[in-house]
């Protein structure tokens, strides 16, 4: 089966023909992909590389956590790329970003304020969780609507840490 994702703008090919191997973009790595039974956390072994992600199903994408980078990932089977691009590609981010806790940990930062200007990628908050710093990036251009935490709460997954609004765009 063929799927196209796509991981901070990137796309890739992906062809899963065998249950030990998948095809990247044409190349070949051998993979055992478990999911372990804290929900939402994955055991990967790729090209005998081992890593560990957190995964997140949200409204139109998933997050993946991995190695203290926070990933929104888009997955699409063939069927569902060529029509999505037949009728004109991706539409335009709208509304709000919220910017979800993908687990329970500690606010170890909050480089933000509201009402700063963000671009795609800067960090928003940093995450401790299983003795890993993690940091939570806008996932797009906006402004910092909110910030709901600070340095020292406690937080458990899916909580609201920050909401990015859409930028303003002046009138002619």
């Amino acid at each position: 089966m063929k799927y196209i994702t796509t991981v901070n703008e990137k796309e890739f090919e992906i062809v899963i023909d065998q249950d030990d191997a998948i095809l990247v973009n044409g190349e070949r790595f051998a993979i055992d992909f478990q999911a372990l039974p804290d929900g939402g956390v994955a055991s990967l072994l790729l090209n005998n590389h081992s890593f560990e992600a957190v995964v997140e199903e949200r409204e139109e994408t998933w997050e993946v956590l991995v190695r203290g980078e926070l990933y929104p990932v888009t997955v699409q089977d063939e069927r569902a790329y060529r029509l999505a691009k037949a009728r004109g590609g991706e539409t335009a981010v709208s509304g709000d970003a919220v910017i979800k806790s993908p687990m329970p940990g500690i606010i170890i930062a909050a480089p933000v304020a509201e009402g700063e200007p963000l671009q795609k990628g800067d960090k928003v908050i940093i995450l401790e969780s299983m003795k890993m710093e993690n940091e939570l990036r806008a996932p797009r251009d906006g402004v910092v609507a909110r910030v709901a935490v600070k340095p020292g709460d406690s937080v458990e997954k899916g909580q609201v840490l920050a909401v990015i609004a859409a930028p303003v765009v002046e009138g002619d």
